[in-house]
């Protein structure tokens, strides 16, 4: 088998970029964010990026990184209201935007590596995000259609993994990684701790290792997109 741990962000990245490629991100707000993965990316000046990700990051750190180096083309999203700089390049016309519902998306991109081009939601139906999609009635109910999602690169964050590539996730983390994971060509995973042979449960694997062709150990912020705290009740 092929050595599939590599010993940073760089190096398991390398090889793998080019511009106008499509890259599929996965992580929830900035939980579970491959954020080692995207610092190497914004260091490799590769530019011309479609990125797929349920959030696009915030002013500063994940995704949004990519974004202040105009590296993205393209985003395909479920939510982007964090980002400022992300709503000034849109309302500018300096970067295009495919709204997508959240369950949609994260069926798009396991759709994708399922291997099934495409998919019947009532989801969006009469809305903008339905409009020039083919339609079709079901049980008289009304569906569009949806396309899976494969991009060029999948970069996933996991809490464990072993020497082979078998991923856990880790709570909130589980939204949108293991999707991601195998909705790419080529993954790369970053994890908090590759454990020895045989330390995962096999029946406790969220990502099996077929789905993934490279693995480092990265170091992790790990955010708190908004903090808010209860108001102290007044005796």
């Amino acid at each position: 088998m092929a050595n599939k741990v590599y010993s940073d962000a760089a190096s398991a990245l390398e090889g793998l970029l080019f511009d106008g490629m499509t890259i599929v991100s996965g992580g929830f707000g900035l939980c579970g964010i491959p954020e080692n993965s995207i610092a190497a990316i914004r260091a490799s000046g590769v530019k011309g990026l479609t990125v797929v990700s349920n959030n696009a990051g915030v002013d500063g750190f994940g995704l949004g990184l990519l974004l202040e180096t105009r590296q993205v083309k393209k985003m395909i999203s479920s939510y982007v209201g964090e980002n400022k700089e992300f709503e000034r390049q849109y309302l500018s016309g300096e970067l295009e935007l495919e709204f997508c519902p959240q369950g949609t998306l994260a069926e798009r991109m396991r759709a994708g590596g399922a291997g099934i081009p495409g998919f019947y939601t009532r989801t969006g139906v009469g809305t903008l995000v339905a409009e020039g999609k083919e339609h079709k009635e079901f049980d008289g109910e009304t569906f569009v259609m949806e396309r899976g999602i494969v991009g060029d690169l999948a970069i996933v964050k996991a809490w464990k993994a072993d020497r082979f590539g078998n991923l856990v996730f880790r709570k909130t983390a589980r939204n949108f990684n293991p999707m991601a994971a195998t909705a790419g060509k080529v993954t790369v995973a970053e994890v908090e701790e590759i454990v020895p042979d045989g330390a995962l449960d096999p029946d406790l694997i969220h990502t099996p290792s077929v789905f993934v062709q490279r693995v480092f150990v990265g170091t992790f912020e790990k955010r708190i997109e908004q903090r808010t705290v209860r108001k102290r009740e007044i005796a």
